[in-house]
């Protein structure tokens, strides 16, 4: 059971330092007690009230990481349910599976889907690779895929197969999935001895939370439940069972990331696949292997993973300034939009297929869209002026053309009176429309 904040105070230094960050410690207390700031903040914590404390402020979920270096994923960590009462942590991990004669086909396949959405990085994270008897070939597969630059999961049960390609992987920090009840203390040794993650599964849940008990008695920290593949409302039932018992029950035995295998469940069919994955973007998977991954299956997984993995606390934004796109230069066109993230990224896209130079400015607009920040009066006549002064364009860029987005045409008139001297020009209300609109603009 979370202790309340005055528990937590009772054992603070009550010196009121501020060397958290806090100004006083039952403040800090209370900031650790909602879950808003670690215990460890604290530098002056005794070691026995941090051992005392350790346990019950810890989060209801483990968070680590897999992969090394720039494939490196976090997992975990999650403390709520459901979005709306706060928000998610670990975005959901994609893995193609692969056998081992199929490694070099299967990564050349993983590494087409490679794409920017929204500032962020849409890509096959992991390679799930199935041991299929040769014990040299898995160990050469698991060697390819880490050297194309995909955080591996070893899939396999045998544990000579999993020392072999353990041995020639670790630094890459692998997932090892495979242990059960029948292999776990040899499973969990190995995964002390490459430090390095473990997947745990079972027939039933009953099975599994014993084996995780097990492991995590043999000093294995870091482990992912593996939900099964027995049929999907099994995997389904057994996703949420798992969270909520974590989350709901503070099951510390079952406060791990999980992983689910689509491709198990739904052999062959690319589309039930699909279909199987959003749900266990939302219910709760946090590895996600299938057969394959196509552009049709990635934009829609891709497009609702990152809505629904993003703060709707926070507004999506992109730093204010000049973007000059297409080689734009003081000469090049003006033109102006918001700074609500995925409204730049598509404006940009299309001036970027126009191929037209153009400087793209970005207010502060609060972080909403175009026709949402102009009700709000995020944008305005004079907050456009003021960012042209405050930025101090004109010294920047010589050309006047201004071009504003088409549903605030009726700013035009107040920003000519705003900006003497500036030639205002209403664009489409569609960024769709920009190519065809540049082109001809640049052409008068």
């Amino acid at each position: 059971m979370a202790l309340k904040g005055i528990d937590i105070f009772k054992l603070t230094p009550k010196t009121n330092c501020k060397d958290c960050g806090q100004p006083t410690c039952m403040a800090f207390a209370m900031k650790v007690a909602q879950g808003t700031v670690q215990i460890e903040k604290c530098p002056h914590m005794s070691a026995e009230a941090l051992d005392a404390l350790g346990e019950a402020t810890a989060p209801p979920m483990k968070s680590f990481r897999i992969g090394a270096r720039d494939e490196e994923y976090a997992l975990g960590g999650e403390t709520v349910l459901f979005r709306h009462d706060k928000t998610f942590v670990s975005k959901p991990l994609f893995a193609i599976s692969t056998a081992p004669d199929a490694a070099d086909t299967t990564i050349a396949h993983a590494c087409k889907i490679d794409y920017e959405r929204i500032g962020e990085r849409m890509c096959v994270e992991l390679i799930y690779l199935e041991y299929s008897g040769d014990k040299a070939a898995f160990a050469e597969a698991a060697k390819k895929v880490s050297a194309a630059g995909r955080t591996l999961v070893l899939a396999t049960t045998d544990a000579d197969a999993a020392k072999e390609a353990l041995a020639a992987t670790s630094d890459g920090k692998p997932l090892l999935n495979g242990a059960n009840p029948s292999n776990h203390e040899t499973f969990a040794a190995l995964a002390l001895e490459y430090g390095v993650a473990l997947g745990v599964t079972a027939d039933n849940l009953d099975a599994l939370y014993d084996t995780v008990r097990e492991v995590e008695k043999a000093g294995v920290k870091d482990i992912v439940l593996d939900v099964g593949a027995i049929s999907v409302k099994d995997a389904f039932a057994n996703a949420v069972q798992i969270r909520r018992a974590a989350l709901k029950s503070g099951d510390h035995s079952f406060g791990y990331p999980s992983i689910v295998n689509v491709s198990a469940l739904a052999p062959g069919d690319a589309r039930m696949q699909t279909a199987l994955a959003s749900v266990f973007i939302l219910k709760y998977g946090s590895i996600i292997v299938m057969d394959g991954m196509s552009y049709a299956q990635a934009l829609p997984l891709y497009g609702l993973r990152q809505n629904i993995f993003t703060d709707p606390q926070k507004p999506m934004t992109v730093e204010v300034g000049i973007y000059p796109i297409n080689g734009a230069d003081e000469n090049s066109l003006c033109a102006l939009t918001v700074d609500f993230a995925l409204t730049y990224f598509i404006v940009s896209g299309e001036i970027e297929r126009a191929g037209v130079p153009v400087n793209l400015l970005i207010p502060d607009a609060g972080g909403y869209s175009v026709l949402t920040a102009w009700a709000a009066g995020k944008l305005s006549a004079g907050s456009i002026a003021k960012f042209i002064k405050e930025e101090d364009i004109e010294s920047k860029i010589k050309n006047r053309n201004l071009l504003i987005p088409g549903k605030v045409a009726v700013l035009k008139g107040e920003l000519e009176e705003s900006l003497p001297g500036w030639k205002i020009v209403v664009a489409p209300n569609e960024a769709v429309s920009l190519v065809k609109f540049l082109k001809e603009f640049k052409a008068a």
